[in-house]
């Protein structure tokens, strides 16, 4: 006796394109917002690197550098991968029509 084939549910709910794009824009805001806060991160980490570099090397100067740096270096690449996969998600949605 044969195996009987499993049949999908006639009702399975879609998520409707519209709401994928909402998502997909609310998802490209706040990965904008991240990139922001890791490049402005690394411009606060050169500013006090120059800083630190004209007085010596100061404690205070060099901790703001190294924690800046370390932050955005943590931060920034998240966002910039988000960003990638939002830009080529709207790219094929485009070609498909």
């Amino acid at each position: 006796m044969p195996a009987e084939i499993p049949t999908p549910p006639e009702s399975v709910p879609a998520t409707a394109p519209d709401e994928i794009r909402a998502r997909r824009l609310r998802i490209a805001r706040w990965a904008k917002l991240a990139k922001r806060i890791g490049y402005s991160l690394l411009l606060v980490a050169m500013a006090a690197f120059a800083v630190a570099l004209t007085t010596g090397f100061e404690g205070f100067w060099v901790l703001v550098c190294v924690v800046s740096l370390l932050t955005a270096v943590v931060i920034l690449p998240i966002p910039i991968i988000i960003g990638y996969g939002v830009r080529a998600a709207e790219r094929e949605d485009r070609a498909r029509g």
